[in-house]
């Protein structure tokens, strides 16, 4: 068995022009929308956006809209360019770091809050410089991958970066955020949990952050993927509040039921972004609190995730939800 080829093969097999895409759903899909903001959609989430209809959440958080075109909305909706330290390094906080190692994702969502940097060449590689600039900071414990997917990246290429971060003595923790169980759920081989389970003797703590929006995401086959994937890392979950996705009591308390059933504990549920391509998605903070307010009263603490909002300028995160 070659689990390699199994992942990258479904990864080559994806979608990615909209016309070839609208003829397997056969739904009529605005093919000029992807000349700007491109079609990336594995087949296992195409059958499932498939069975779940046009105006499923699915759907909507995957498939081209015309909405993307309008010109409101920001580039870098949270100030991410005025804190990047090389071109794959953000350091916003004092003791952690974003690193980006790369700009491919197995999936385009139509959300995404750096839709618009990663289509411009913003980021890019500059490994050398990167780790230059991590030895030379002993105050960040933590090194937050992001992208980009980082799981998209061979082992090869994770071992090595997880080689050289454990080789600098104040990086306490490694973090993972990621769409790949989601999506590409092929990916979680045991090579790469052999992977992360050696690597893990470094670390304090190697955390694998799933980001997930509603539980239709979830076939059993990921599902059980991430059951079996837990030795040696801790599953988080981050999830976006976005209008007609997950933007009511039901959904969100669904999708948190099942990840804490999976092992999966809630992290975040980010605010929307103000990202251009991407205000149709968009609701209030008081939408957003009143849906919260009723989660606190079905969920047990343990259960709920952090509500946050970041700010174009580049503070970083902060509660989104106020108790009253």
């Amino acid at each position: 068995m070659n689990s390699h080829a199994d992942w990258a093969r479904a990864l080559q097999d994806a979608f990615r022009d909209a016309g070839s895409l609208a003829a397997y759903l056969d739904w009529p899909l605005p093919n000029h929308v992807s000349d700007t903001y491109p079609v990336l959609i594995p087949r296992r989430l195409a059958a499932q956006i498939k069975a779940a209809g046009p105006h499923s959440a699915l759907a909507r958080q995957f498939l081209p809209h015309e909405a993307e075109l309008r010109p409101e909305g920001l580039v870098d909706p949270i100030g991410d360019q005025a804190h990047a330290k090389t071109p794959q390094l953000v350091h916003r906080y004092g003791n952690r770091a974003l690193l980006l190692p790369t700009t491919v994702c197995p999936v385009n969502c139509r959300y995404c809050f750096r839709k618009n940097e990663l289509q411009d060449g913003t980021f890019g590689a500059a490994r050398e410089d990167t780790l230059a600039y991590l030895a030379a900071h002993p105050e960040i414990e933590e090194v937050i991958f992001t992208g980009g997917d980082p799981l998209i990246l061979s082992d090869d290429k994770l071992d090595g970066w997880l080689s050289a971060l454990g080789a600098l003595p104040h990086v306490k923790w490694v973090r993972f955020h990621t769409r790949v169980p989601v999506v590409l759920p092929e990916r979680l081989t045991p090579e790469l949990a052999a992977l992360f389970k050696r690597h893990r003797t470094r670390f304090d703590g190697i955390l694998l952050v799933v980001h997930t929006n509603v539980a239709e995401e979830w076939d059993g086959h990921a599902r059980a993927r991430i059951r079996e994937f837990r030795d040696g890392v801790e599953w988080l979950s981050q999830s976006v509040l976005l209008r007609e996705v997950n933007d009511n009591v039901a959904a969100l308390e669904t999708l948190l039921r099942q990840l804490v059933a999976d092992g999966v504990r809630p992290y975040y549920l980010h605010h929307p972004d103000d990202v251009r391509g991407g205000r149709h998605f968009c609701l209030s903070r008081d939408e957003g609190a009143a849906l919260y307010r009723t989660l606190r009263q079905r969920l047990p603490g343990w259960a709920l995730p952090q509500y946050v909002v970041e700010t174009p300028a580049g503070g970083g995160k902060e509660p989104a939800f106020q108790a009253r």
